[in-house]
């Protein structure tokens, strides 16, 4: 039986430019930042107040009964995955549940309602406190409340590995397609924030004061953000046969793990380099077949320069001539929800012609000497585009998407 393979029918989006995936995408265009100020926890006496945060809650469509069970990241989760489930076209109740399968990316989850549960039962004491906002604490929260909401009964799982946690969850996602176990994958992730990995990332002096700065000489760090990137994976043939709008095909992925640090980059770029030819191997691509890299481009320091070298050695003299942008320089790191979003703007580059522009960047660095596409968005033919989810721990993956 030959392979079968995935394409991509439909994309949602919620991220601090927008609540759906029309004013997510034009904010990336326009380089617009959506980093400012916290409110949905008090930031004082941390490193930076700032965070990309998402400013009004899209929750006006879910029923009030089951919102009350909701965590902010289900609610993120929940309203990407109705928008990419409308933008493809699939008649649900035409089709069998069990063949439907859900596989996120999931990290932080409920966290930020535990943490008020914990604050209320210091300050209210034990009888004031309502222990049902510590239920959603489980990463898989929001891959259950899809599952459930639209009654798919397929596959379901949650990968948790840090920042790459729903790129690696794309990979199998489209696996599952392609050894026959599931025609549909919702996949992608969703993540909020939280004071916790707020506070860990400001106790690892990781963050900068101001906005990101991607790849540019005086970057400081990086910026925490919160968003929800799904994406509707199809097998190809069925898409075609019911005529959906296919809006990218699924080339193949690569997962590897350093060895090095806890949450240290493998510097000289050998462990990137390693996992960027992994995913070209699986693809069978070559370096010359590509077009864009959607960088994972944090802003540390550390970070940009092994990721940079491992562009380079992957990539070898093409990687001079293939335009690279950092998403994060207007969406933040959205931690576990970090690849979803980020594979959703690598299809939209892909379909559009449309790079998305790394802002903020003004001085550039000798060990970051790539073509970043500064500030402003270009337009080019693309024909296969990578997206880079480097992680802590090592854990890294890299997604390849080309035209339809």
């Amino acid at each position: 039986m030959p392979q079968r393979s995935a394409v991509v029918t439909g994309l949602g989006a919620v991220t601090s430019l927008g609540n759906d995936l029309a004013s997510s995408w034009a904010g990336l265009v326009a380089g617009r930042c959506g980093i400012g100020p916290i409110t949905v926890f008090d930031p004082t006496g941390f490193r930076t107040n700032l965070a990309a945060e998402v400013r009004a809650l899209p929750d006006a469509w879910i029923d009030g009964r089951l919102r009350r069970r909701l965590s902010r990241s289900d609610v993120l989760g929940l309203t990407a995955a109705r928008e990419a489930l409308a933008g493809s076209g699939i008649d649900l109740s035409a089709e069998d549940p069990a063949r439907i399968a859900v596989v996120l990316g999931g990290g932080v989850s409920g966290l930020l309602d535990a943490e008020n549960y914990y604050r209320d039962l210091l300050s209210k004491g034990f009888r004031r406190a309502r222990p049902t906002r510590a239920l959603n604490h489980p990463p898989d929260q929001t891959t259950d409340r899809i599952g459930e909401l639209w009654g798919f009964c397929g596959p379901r799982a949650t990968i948790t590995t840090a920042c790459s946690s729903s790129a690696t969850a794309i990979g199998y996602a489209a696996d599952l397609i392609r050894h026959g176990i599931a025609d549909v994958v919702v996949t992608g992730g969703a993540d909020s924030l939280g004071r916790l990995t707020h506070g860990g990332f400001n106790a690892l002096r990781a963050v900068d004061p101001d906005p990101c700065r991607p790849f540019d000489r005086n970057r400081k760090g990086l910026t925490i953000g919160e968003a929800a990137g799904i994406l509707v994976l199809e097998e190809e043939e069925r898409a075609h046969k019911r005529g959906a709008p296919v809006r990218a095909r699924f080339l193949g992925y690569g997962v590897t793990a350093d060895a090095h640090h806890m949450t240290q980059p493998e510097p000289s770029g050998v462990a990137g380099a390693r996992t960027i030819t992994a995913c070209l191997k699986a693809a069978r691509l070559s370096p010359e077949d590509v077009d864009y890299v959607n960088a994972h481009g944090t802003a540390t320091q550390q970070n940009d320069s092994a990721e940079t070298a491992s562009i380079k050695l992957a990539l070898g003299e093409r990687a001079h001539r293939v335009p690279v942008s950092s998403s994060k320089s207007m969406l933040g790191h959205c931690l576990c929800s970090a690849g979803g979003i980020e594979a959703v703007v690598t299809v939209l580059t892909v379909e559009t012609g449309i790079l998305p522009p790394t802002i903020h960047y003004e001085e550039p660095d000798p060990e970051c000497d790539l073509d970043y596409v500064p500030n402003t968005a270009r337009e080019a033919r693309v024909r296969v585009a990578l997206s880079n989810s480097f992680a802590f721990g090592g854990n890294s993956t890299v997604v390849a998407f080309g035209r339809a």
